[in-house]
């Protein structure tokens, strides 16, 4: 397979299948990657995992695969290093994977302790670009941008190459299109994944937002009684906030982004 998309560095389209919904307590029961390389290759990696937990029946009637498919399959951390490797120096891609299947990719690697860092990736959901402009699903996507029918819709293999094909399909129907971003700034729609990027809406200091960067830049509370409150000044005036935080519920990346910002300060002293 090859791709005609402008790129300076690998996109990774990527599409998990799990046992559920949430980020913070679903696992990953397959995931496939389609690492598009500049020089026009496209390299497939597509992986079955045992979760370590049941698979509700809710999830194996939408994906397929069952207990029985993949109890002899690797933990998720026992390939968690080769697949951090198989995607290092890529940006991202996928299906709406800006609130969901990055969110959760990370907190898998962080429970294998593997440092996966987002910084200096560029984040591209086809699902932020289809919204704009023609609101449905992946499957009617594929149907209207493609032209044809997605068939085995749910395997990630299928949804992977499915999103890829879409959005090679978009920035040829749409190229020179003007939008307005989230910010109300106009963006011109190319066949560039730099420009692809200002589509995103990607103001979150941690994947699921409970940090935020405000108008100036910096980390703002996104939640509770101090949203809205500089996350330093909440540091600062309430020490017990670092560890409620730690002690909690959130997802690891929160914990970590936090941790970061707390290590800043204490530096800058």
């Amino acid at each position: 397979m090859t791709h005609t998309l402008i790129l300076k560095k690998p996109l990774a389209f990527f599409d998990l299948e799990t046992t559920g919904i949430d980020p913070m307590k679903d696992r990953i029961v397959e995931i496939s990657i389609a690492k598009a390389l500049p020089n026009g290759e496209v390299v497939i990696k597509t992986q079955r995992i045992n979760p370590t937990i049941p698979i509700p029946i809710e999830s194996s009637l939408i994906h397929g695969i069952y207990d029985e498919d993949i109890k002899d399959e690797p933990l998720f951390k026992t390939v968690a290093r080769s697949m951090a490797q198989f995607l290092d120096g890529c940006d991202l891609g996928g299906y709406n994977c800006n609130r969901f299947d990055i969110p959760l990719l990370v907190e898998e690697f962080l429970r294998a302790n593997v440092d996966f860092d987002l910084k200096n990736r560029r984040l591209i959901d086809v699902q932020r670009i289809f919204h704009m402009m023609e609101p449905r699903t992946l499957k009617a996507a594929y149907k209207f941008y493609c032209g044809k029918e997605l068939i085995n819709a749910h395997s990630a293999e299928a949804d992977t190459l499915a999103t890829f094909e879409v959005l090679e399909s978009m920035v040829v129907r749409y190229d020179g299109a003007v939008v307005a971003d989230e910010k109300g700034n106009e963006v011109v729609i190319g066949n560039d994944v730099d420009i692809l990027n200002k589509l995103m809406l990607n103001n979150n200091v941690d994947l699921r937002g409970h940090m935020v960067y405000n108008k100036d830049g910096k980390e703002v509370v996104n939640f509770g009684k101090h949203k809205g409150t500089l996350v330093v000044d909440v540091l600062q005036k309430e020490p017990s906030f670092y560890d409620w935080i730690l002690k909690s519920e959130f997802p690891l990346d929160t914990k970590r982004k936090l941790t970061e910002i707390k290590l800043r300060m204490f530096n800058k002293r």
